[in-house]
């Protein structure tokens, strides 16, 4: 079991509630970066901004007191990841926010309790 893991193109900036609009307009006016947030998203609520390579993804979040980064991992094998990473002593959270219907992946937090989405990418 030895799964490789590599950084995902997603990063998301879970932003209280009272910040939320002045950090958009942080990303959007100050920085001027270029937005990804389809013209046609529905309801859309999340904010998305061209990081270099990186998609950087503004989420409004109730209840938090400072805003907390999230990072995206890609593994080749979701199973043996799992597997190893449970070895590694790396805590679940798969609580922390729910993943769509047939989504491959599942949430771990760093030592310094920052939060990893482990997701799966096939090799092309």
């Amino acid at each position: 079991m030895n799964p490789r893991f590599l950084p995902g193109r997603n990063m998301a900036m879970k932003v209280p509630t009272h910040e939320y609009t002045s950090t958009v307009a942080f990303y959007r006016e100050t920085l001027r970066l270029k937005e990804l947030t389809p013209n046609d998203a529905d309801g859309e609520q999340t904010p998305r901004f061209e990081f270099g390579d990186k998609v950087l993804w503004l989420d409004r979040v109730a209840g938090i007191s400072q805003a907390e980064i999230w990072l995206e991992i890609v593994t080749d094998d979701l199973d043996a990841a799992s597997a190893f990473l449970q070895q590694q002593h790396c805590t679940r959270r798969d609580e922390i926010e729910p993943l769509p219907d047939g989504f491959r992946a599942f949430w771990i937090s760093s030592p310094a309790n920052i939060i990893h989405l482990i997701s799966e990418q096939k090799p092309s």
